[in-house]
């Protein structure tokens, strides 16, 4: 049984784990290209959802190139960019925080991380304007970094104690955590990775849990 006390360092995602924004980021991409129309917009979404925390640049990258064909989209990319960050920070405003984490900080010593696939200026922003960064002494880490980089460069430098926890929502937080063999826990109950119960049920270090507040110790 997982005891998340055993920690000295978690590293969180953020949307799905501590807050319930992923129906915004899925309804925003498909808003930000839909003068391209619904055909290519619905792929974006599809390509968005199927690679849950990657990049918004990738995915806008991948859009103009793989999908429409583009050679040269530097202006539409700009657009489309813009067009999704205006909707995005309206729905991250406002969209709900995981029950009980200001408890479960105080249920542990450990130091807290994001490291996560939105924009790392909007991402600091909301965190503070929501009252959340004083929990992530760490750091508030997203794109244009990849997550993958962002995690190697933190535990290559001297912040990050072991052991480590990784707390995600998609595949590919557990790829990543996986890569440098950290503990996981894949919390469910916002997530879009609609394949999750297959793609863990052959891999029994993985703790599953339906929300953040689950790891809350039972004896405190």
């Amino acid at each position: 049984m997982l005891d998340i006390r055993d920690y000295s360092t978690i590293i969180f995602d953020c949307d799905g784990v501590i807050l319930d924004s992923n129906k915004v980021k899925t309804k925003a991409f498909y808003n930000a290209v839909i003068d391209f129309g619904h055909g290519p917009a619905q792929k974006l979404v599809d390509f968005h959802v199927a690679n849950g925390g990657v990049s918004r640049y990738i995915k806008f990258e991948y859009f103009f190139t793989d999908i429409l064909r583009y050679t040269s989209y530097e202006s539409e990319l700009n657009s489309a960019l813009h067009r999704y960050a205006q909707e995005v920070q309206l729905g991250l405003a406002q969209c709900a925080i995981t029950p009980d984490l200001l408890n479960l900080k105080k249920q542990t010593s450990s130091s807290w991380m994001i490291a996560s696939g939105g924009d790392q200026n909007e991402l600091r922003e909301l965190f503070k304007a929501r009252d959340l960064d004083k929990l992530f002494e760490l750091g508030i880490f997203g794109s244009p970094d990849k997550k993958e980089d962002i995690v190697k460069r933190e535990l290559l430098g001297d912040t990050i104690k072991g052991p480590v926890l990784f707390v995600g929502d998609s595949r590919y937080d557990h790829v990543v955590a996986s890569s440098h063999q950290l503990d996981f826990v894949f919390v469910n109950a916002w997530s879009e990775f609609s394949d999750w119960n297959d793609y863990f049920s052959d891999k029994d270090n993985v703790h599953i849990c339906e929300r953040v507040s689950d790891l809350l110790a039972s004896d405190k």
